[in-house]
């Protein structure tokens, strides 16, 4: 299936949560704030929310710095 993952389209196989797209991106164990078609997800809701063919993702990985 196909989502829009940050503003490009990326391919990946269904079924899918959240949580395995962000293992399979190199993401699973850093600090992200992940949007699902607009709106955000907590992170406890990565591992139980089904990702369908056309959602549109963003993925923003957070920072520290000073």
């Amino acid at each position: 299936m196909t989502i829009h993952l940050n503003g490009k389209n990326h391919e990946i196989a269904a079924p899918a949560r959240v949580d395995t797209l962000l293992a399979a991106i190199g993401l699973g164990d850093k600090p992200v704030v992940v949007e699902l078609n607009q709106t955000a997800l907590f992170p406890r809701e990565y591992a139980v929310t089904t990702l369908e063919d056309g959602d549109k993702v963003e993925i923003i990985t957070i920072a520290a710095g000073g």
